[in-house]
């Protein structure tokens, strides 16, 4: 556009609209994920992440833990844990993509506030109680996880992953339901029969 001025003539460009991101909204990395297909593959890579993670906490809370039924629920979802990282390798061979771990912070953070309840109470039925607590914590994580990558894989049209993601989700509803179990059943029940 053409301006005049009293003295000399000027001509401005109209510069393209700078994006700028307002006060209080975060700006995004260089390498944000800029589509579903790739908010899915960052989604994955954080869940591989955490289920490798929960490999190596899940044997810590059966050790210190003191309820036959505890252990055994444990243990049980240890071996499903381990399917289920295998099964996230399939979803990532589905989509032609390689299986690779992206730290999640989330199930850092849960694992480590699992950790501080083994320190912060005594062997025996009330650690069984914040055992509980702290697995179901993560359960709640993962199934929201799971629920949300079983969304995006059937919007994406990725149906095998959509199976194998559900039965996943399947799975860790089932151990969130056998935690309230044992917690109701026994543990929260002996837990109270000490104050």
């Amino acid at each position: 556009m053409k301006t005049t001025d009293s003295k000399k003539e000027t001509t401005t460009k109209k510069a393209a609209p700078k994006q700028t991101v307002a006060k209080g909204v975060t700006k995004p990395k260089s390498n944000a994920a800029a589509g579903l297909a790739e908010l899915f593959e960052d989604s994955l890579k954080d869940i591989y992440w955490a289920e490798k993670a929960l490999t190596k906490a899940l044997p810590v809370m059966a050790k210190n833990a003191t309820s036959p039924e505890l252990i055994d629920a444990i243990n049980g979802h240890l071996i499903e844990t381990e399917e289920q990282i295998t099964r996230l390798e399939k979803v990532f061979e589905l989509i032609g993509k390689k299986a690779t771990a992206k730290k999640c912070d989330a199930m850092e953070g849960l694992i480590e506030e699992g950790k501080g309840i083994l320190e912060e109470t005594e062997i025996g039925v009330v650690r069984d109680a914040g055992i509980i607590a702290a697995s179901q914590k993560i359960e709640h994580y993962e199934i929201a996880t799971y629920g949300t990558l079983r969304q995006f894989a059937e919007t994406l049209g990725y149906q095998e992953a959509v199976t194998l993601l559900e039965q996943t989700l399947d799975e860790e509803k089932g151990a969130d339901k056998l935690l309230t179990e044992v917690a109701v059943n026994a543990v929260n029940l002996e837990a109270a029969e000490l104050e």
